[in-house]
């Protein structure tokens, strides 16, 4: 069963990084991400010596650990950890969940996303710019899709853990969590834009904010 899931989950991958891609066209075979240049380019300069672990990522074998607030873990294969995808415009993710973890409500401003069900149970769904809910409950070798730019969420309702792997038609898709966004941006969102927002007084707002900042 597992091999049976590993084939379907490359095939998924494959397929999708294939077709998916939405970053503009390379003009040339390879753009390895010179992160040590000063140039700043709508993406990165190259680098002129290349080796194959510029294309090589083994972060995604093991599930990560979800013992935080959210009981998720996001592990990103993006261009800032495989810098052979430069120019690419593909990128990869592992998502753990535990038992009742959520990853919160969140876009990606510059990719649509595929889920493929490693293991466990979902209820997933993104919200239409009409604010029409498309939700469904997903589970081993199924797949799930987000369009590029939309608020999606994935929770796991089960007993047992659950993992997804994701796929992006881009090379770095970008993330803006809901909550941190309006709630731990750096300077702070007024407190009167985020109570006449969300229809709350100072304090409530005060302490969704205190919930948001690091502990120290």
């Amino acid at each position: 069963m597992a091999a049976k899931v590993a084939l379907l989950s490359l095939t998924f991958c494959v397929a999708f990084l294939a077709t998916g891609s939405a970053d503009p066209d390379l003009l040339q075979d390879v753009c390895v991400a010179d992160f040590a240049s000063g140039v700043k380019v709508n993406g990165f300069t190259c680098k002129e010596n290349i080796t194959a672990d510029d294309f090589f990522f083994a972060g995604l074998a093991k599930p990560g650990l979800t013992n935080n607030t959210f009981g998720s873990l996001v592990t990103a294969a993006n261009v800032q950890k495989i810098p052979g995808l430069n120019t690419l415009g593909v990128s990869m993710a592992r998502i753990d969940y535990a038992p009742g973890g959520l990853n919160p409500p969140h876009t990606h401003p510059r990719a649509t996303e595929m889920v493929f069900v490693l293991e466990g149970q979902l209820d997933v769904g993104f919200i239409t710019t009409t604010n029409v809910l498309i939700p469904k409950t997903i589970k081993a070798g199924e797949i799930f899709t987000f369009p590029k730019g939309l608020v999606h969420f994935q929770k796991n309702n089960g007993q047992v853990p659950a993992a997804v792997i994701a796929a992006f038609g881009s090379q770095l898709a970008g993330t803006q969590s809901i909550g941190a966004t309006l709630f731990a941006a750096q300077p702070p969102v007024p407190d009167n834009v985020l109570t006449k927002a969300f229809q709350v007084g100072t304090k409530e707002v005060q302490k969704i904010k205190s919930r948001f900042t690091p502990k120290k």
